[in-house]
């Protein structure tokens, strides 16, 4: 090789090696300058430590927090008066330590229909309610779960389990949740999908006498009802929820504990990581208050962490939509 890199320079590579009977790949691969030794990367001065890592493992892990997701952990840890680090950071040891971050549903895409556009600004506009079925003991028995939730803030305003799907149990569920939370005529619009009791006439009766505007889903279009099957999922992925149950009576206890739990312990990541009753009833901005304050004095101890800002809180929404509008082309086009 050295001799055919000599001769090389006075009648060019290709002639050296032709003369030589050498590969110019192996030539060249052997003449090449040495791979240098990649540097190790420095850990940047604003990372968690190996202990604070560990610790902050240790809690993801602990027996109050290893069945909630990180969004839950920091908000319990806020309200405590208590930061570690950031969501990002608790899904990023998760995933590198352990590999437990993952989406255990399967993507559908749906066919582009005409979309029920809603906005809600403000609790008790629009609500969105539907019915779920639950395993009984009982090969092909089960228990119907009719749940009523407001869009703005995720609030189950009302709940019921019954042996059968059903237009008068429906219109019962419905009136006595609208008279528990005093809707007047014409302030509430109601949504759900294109089931039988939904579409039932004697449930439009009900809302036309009590003013509520009813709209309905697109067919075979579950995006078009997100809350009520974003909450069923929120159910049904429950660590404590069960295959089966054992009577109705068993499914009305069930729902019971988790929907006290799911209004008043859940903090949701759609309402700033508030609890659905809180941001019902407007408390949502003395907890945004009070976990602004334990954020600034995490920044104050050390704001090297944060590079010179104060960090944030989720913030609170100011509305929800169900499909909301896309802007109009035109809004784009400059004149």
């Amino acid at each position: 090789m050295d001799a055919a890199l000599d001769l090389s320079i006075d009648i060019g590579k290709r002639a050296s090696c032709s003369a030589f009977d050498i590969p110019r790949a192996s030539f060249y691969r052997f003449h090449a300058p040495p791979v240098p030794v990649a540097k190790k990367r420095p850990e940047p001065p604003v990372s968690l430590k190996s202990d604070e890592r560990q610790s902050v493992l240790d809690i993801l892990h602990s027996e109050d927090y290893q069945d909630k997701a990180p969004y839950q952990v920091y908000a319990s840890l806020l309200d405590q008066g208590i930061y570690h680090c950031s969501i990002r950071t608790m899904y990023r040891l998760l995933e590198k330590e352990y590999g437990h971050v993952k989406d255990r549903r399967k993507q559908v895409t749906r066919p582009n229909y005409e979309k029920p556009e809603l906005l809600a600004t403000a609790p008790n506009q629009v609500w969105s309610w539907d019915i779920t079925k639950l395993k009984s003991v009982t090969k092909w028995t089960y228990f119907y779960l009719y749940v009523i939730m407001d869009i703005f803030s995720r609030y189950v305003v009302g709940w019921m389990v019954a042996h059968r799907e059903n237009t008068s149990l429906a219109k019962r569920l419905i009136k006595e949740t609208c008279q528990k939370q005093g809707i007047e005529p014409d302030q509430l619009g109601l949504h759900a999908d294109r089931g039988s009791s939904m579409k039932s006439k004697g449930v439009a009766q009900l809302l036309v006498d009590l003013g509520v505007t009813k709209t309905h889903s697109r067919p075979h279009v579950s995006n078009d009802n997100p809350y009520s099957e974003a909450q069923f999922k929120t159910l049904k992925y429950c660590p404590q929820f069960p295959s089966r149950f054992g009577s109705i009576e068993d499914a009305r206890a069930f729902c019971q504990d988790f929907f006290g739990y799911y209004n008043k312990e859940h903090h949701h990541s759609g309402i700033g990581l508030v609890t659905p009753e809180q941001f019902h009833y407007g408390l949502a901005q003395d907890v945004y208050d009070q976990r602004s304050l334990v954020l600034k004095n995490a920044f104050d101890k050390n704001p090297a962490r944060f590079k010179g800002k104060i960090p944030l809180p989720p913030s609170l929404p100011d509305s929800a939509w169900i499909n909301k509008p896309k802007k109009e082309e035109s809004e784009h086009i400059r004149v």
